[in-house]
């Protein structure tokens, strides 16, 4: 998980954190990681009492961000995001076997409940192809807590698909944590992708012959800005049915504008004779996956699409086979 930096102030409202460890052994130790300098360091190391617990305390004016950690190296972390003012008790459960915490108790802490919940589900977890579907419910239900900034970067390697619950997180957390680091992440990642609803950015690059071609040049009509590569087995696989859906509606005003992220001149030209792509806009600038149109519209896997309605407007994001098939159905069928 991407872990964003919060600076801490010498000066401002006193919190606090007391937490309760069993699964561990008296007297064994969890060190203090706080951000510095880009990175997240270890600034203290606290023993377990003969209780178990720990307790430590911050004086800032704005959220504390840090992550708790054994310290013989077994595995398992605990992040904690605290605000100011706050008295959090919490109860922690170490499975030595799984080397993870499994959070049993919060109180004080609508953030940390959330986080809390989010760890259980994690650790707890049966059926791995359903955790990212449990975890954006989650995080849909108390994206107007600040830890939610944190967690939604659980999905940073799927960013494009995930881009519209960023923004539902950025939204709600941006008037209230405007100077927060992990809300200015957000931010920062959402101005890279093209949305729903958005104007479709220019793209302006040359052809097979060396011909410049424009996206503009489009306007009016329905488009699939198809994002691949010759060295691409999906792309390559999902080539067939893009031919189909050309073929079918072409002549109703469907056009595809195929970005290669090759960079490889002829083994693109090779791949646009052997998969038979018909049509006409066919552009890369051989960068690869340093494509200026690719990095533009976010693009961080391949196969991608943006479909353009002739307003010039993304209508949707990332459709193919089935979906792609339906939509263009209700556009010109509809």
């Amino acid at each position: 998980m991407l872990v964003a930096l919060l600076p801490l102030t010498a000066m401002g409202q006193k919190t606090s954190l007391t937490l309760t460890v069993t699964g561990m052994e008296k007297g064994s130790s969890l060190v203090v990681n706080e951000p510095q300098e880009g990175r997240l360091l270890p600034v203290d190391t606290l023993v377990l009492d003969a209780k178990g617990t720990i307790k430590l305390t911050r004086q800032s004016s704005d959220p504390v961000f840090l992550a708790l950690t054994p310290l013989q190296g077994r595995g398992g972390v605990l992040h904690c995001m605290l605000l100011p003012r706050e008295k959090v008790v919490m109860a922690i459960d170490y499975l030595a076997e799984k080397g993870q915490f499994h959070v049993t108790d919060v109180k004080g802490s609508a953030n940390m409940d959330l986080y809390g919940r989010f760890n259980n589900m994690m650790v707890d977890a049966t059926d791995p192809m359903a955790l990212p579907d449990r975890i954006e419910a989650l995080l849909r239900e108390n994206k107007e807590h600040l830890m939610s900034a944190f967690l939604v970067t659980y999905f940073e390697s799927a960013f494009e698909q995930y881009a519209p619950l960023y923004k539902e997180v950025r939204d709600a957390l941006k008037d209230r944590y405007a100077d927060n680091e992990f809300v200015r992440h957000l931010d920062q990642k959402l101005r890279t992708v093209v949305m729903v609803g958005m104007e479709a950015p220019e793209i302006v690059m040359t052809d097979t012959a060396g011909m410049v071609r424009r996206l503009s040049e489009l306007h009016g009509k329905v488009v699939l800005i198809d994002f691949w590569a010759s060295w691409c087995g999906p792309c390559r696989r999902e080539n067939p049915n893009v031919v189909r859906m050309y073929q079918r509606y072409h002549d109703q005003g469907f056009e595809v504008f195929s970005v290669s992220l090759d960079d490889n001149r002829e083994k693109w030209l090779q791949a646009i004779k052997k998969d038979n792509l018909l049509w006409p806009n066919h552009v890369s600038d051989l960068r690869g996956w340093n494509s200026a149109a690719g990095r533009l519209y976010g693009i961080s896997s391949i196969p991608a699409t943006v479909l353009v309605g002739r307003d010039g407007k993304v209508l949707a994001r990332n459709l193919r086979g089935p979906q792609l098939e339906q939509t263009l159905k209700e556009i010109f069928e509809q």
